[in-house]
C-alpha cells in the first residue's frame, strides 16, 4: 500500500487546490488566508452585519425552520476553487481540511445532541463518488466528539438552484425532504455551502417534524452579500 501510495504521487502529484503549488491539497500559505467570518453577525442566519441584529434584511420576513446558522468563511474566488476541487474533482481529503478550519473559527454547537447532514442527490452521490456534505459532518464529528446520524432523506431529484432568485431557491426546495428516522431533540445541520439558505431551512423543517425542537446550521463557507 505504502509504495502505491509514494508510485501514485509520483505520477500524480498532489497541487494545492487553490494556488496550485505541489506539495498540499491545501497549502499552508492558502489555508491561513481564507477569509474567515468575524463577528459581529445576524443572530438568526449568520449573515456578517455592522452591528449585532436579531435579524437582517435578508432572513427579516422569513419563516426559517433552524434556530441560527454559521459558517466558518466566506465564499469567495479562492473558496469556491476549493470548494469545487472537493465537490467535483473528487479530492476527499480537502473534507477533512474544511473540518479543520471550520473548528477551529467555530465552537461545537452548544445545544445539539448530533450532527446530520443535508442528503445527497443520489444521481450526483453516484457521478462524484462521494457526497461532501456527509463526510463533512463526520470529520465534524471526530473533532467534536459528536455522533453523526443520516436524518433526512431527499423526496426526488435535487432540482438545480444555481443561476435562481433567491425566491425561486426557496420554491424550488420546498418540499424536497423528509424525516428518514427519529431526530433528537436538538441537531447541527451540516452543509458545504450556506448560499440563500433556502437548502437549510427545507431539510431543517423535516428534521423539525422528526421531532428536532432546535435545528442549528453549520456551513464550512457562506454567500456574502
Amino acid at each position: 500500500m505504502c509504495c502505491d501510495v509514494k508510485l501514485l504521487d509520483l505520477l500524480l502529484p498532489m497541487r494545492c487546490a487553490v494556488c496550485g503549488a505541489g506539495g498540499e491539497q491545501l497549502c499552508v500559505a492558502c489555508r491561513e488566508k481564507l477569509p474567515r467570518l468575524e463577528p459581529p453577525f445576524c443572530d438568526r442566519c449568520g449573515a456578517p452585519t455592522a452591528w449585532p441584529v436579531a435579524r437582517c434584511r435578508e432572513c427579516s420576513g422569513r419563516r426559517l425552520a433552524f434556530a441560527s446558522a454559521r459558517a466558518a468563511v466566506a465564499y469567495d474566488d479562492d473558496v469556491r476553487r476549493l470548494v469545487r476541487a472537493w465537490k467535483e474533482r473528487g479530492l476527499r481529503r480537502l473534507a477533512a481540511e474544511a473540518a479543520e478550519v471550520l473548528a477551529g473559527v467555530l465552537p461545537s454547537p452548544p445545544s445539539s445532541d448530533v450532527l446530520t447532514f443535508v442528503p445527497p442527490d443520489r444521481a450526483r452521490s453516484l457521478q462524484r463518488g462521494h457526497h461532501p456534505a456527509e463526510r463533512l459532518a463526520r470529520e465534524l464529528g471526530l473533532r467534536w466528539s459528536l455522533p453523526v446520524l443520516p436524518l433526512v432523506v431527499r423526496t426526488g431529484p435535487a432540482p438545480r438552484q444555481r443561476g435562481l432568485t433567491l425566491a425561486d431557491r426557496r420554491r424550488n426546495v420546498a418540499g424536497a425532504f423528509a424525516p428518514a428516522a427519529e431526530a433528537p431533540r436538538a441537531v447541527a445541520l451540516v452543509d458545504d455551502v450556506y448560499t440563500s439558505g433556502a437548502t437549510a431551512a427545507a431539510a431543517s423543517s423535516a428534521l423539525r417534524k422528526a421531532g428536532a425542537r432546535r435545528v442549528e446550521v453549520v456551513t464550512f463557507a457562506r454567500v456574502v452579500r
